[in-house]
């Protein structure tokens, strides 16, 4: 007994109705090529799916998405600084930051998995070549709690305080193992430069906390965080 069609259909089943990959099927999303669902917030109806063409789909993204890290390393070989090839050794440039261009706007994300990225190579590509990709770089490379501390010139403990205060706010953490057991991993913030360097203009009281001796109380522990708007 042939199986009934479906009469709303999500972005997966559209894509496997079309024929075409999911990344493929958000790109043409993206671009506009298919108009916003109809049916639902998240669903287009039959007769919108039947007056999609896939030729024009497939025409948009004529090559496979790459990965984040993929991205990660084509950014680099833009800057002149390519990520190293051997294991183990630090990147220069990261998926960390391709999430933050992701963030900005810049790359749209292809992928439906939280932990790993899809992108179209032209955006990449058009990425690659934009005149303030440095700074964008520079801007959008992570920092640790330690780090963000020192670049403030900061105690740990006042940078624990400014946190606390939302004065600053990491937009991704990295689990970090001691030893080969999971049981010994923790989350690590990670912050943007650029949100790091944002402190200074916007809250000018940090700079008594450069005075601040070891052993002393943080200017910062009596203070408490803005009431979040409505």
């Amino acid at each position: 007994m042939p199986r009934a069609r479906l009469t709303e259909y999500d972005a997966a089943q559209a894509a496997k109705r079309l024929r075409v990959s999911a990344a493929a099927f958000r790109w043409a999303r993206h671009t506009g090529l298919i108009p916003d669902p109809d049916a639902s917030p998240y669903q287009w109806s039959q007769a919108a799916v039947e007056e999609l063409d896939a030729d024009a789909v497939r025409a948009a993204m004529p090559t496979p998405p790459i990965s984040g890290s993929a991205a990660a390393d084509r950014i680099a070989d833009a800057l002149g600084t390519p990520n190293p090839t051997a294991y183990g050794e630090k990147a220069n440039v990261t998926t960390f930051v391709v999430r933050r261009l992701i963030d900005r706007g810049l790359l749209t994300e292809l992928s439906a998995n939280p932990d790993g990225s899809l992108l179209h190579p032209g955006q990449v590509a058009d990425v690659c070549r934009r005149e303030d990709l440095a700074d964008l770089v520079a801007a959008d490379t992570p920092l640790g709690p330690e780090q963000a501390a020192e670049r403030l010139r900061l105690r740990r403990a006042d940078w624990n305080h400014l946190v606390r205060l939302g004065w600053a706010r990491s937009p991704q953490s990295i689990e970090v193992r001691f030893g080969t057991s999971r049981a010994g991993a923790v989350d690590v913030a990670l912050y943007t430069t650029a949100s790091v360097d944002a402190v200074i203009p916007a809250h000018p009281e940090w700079e008594q906390l450069r005075t601040v001796e070891k052993g002393q109380r943080s200017p910062l522990a009596a203070l408490h965080p803005a009431p979040a708007s409505a």
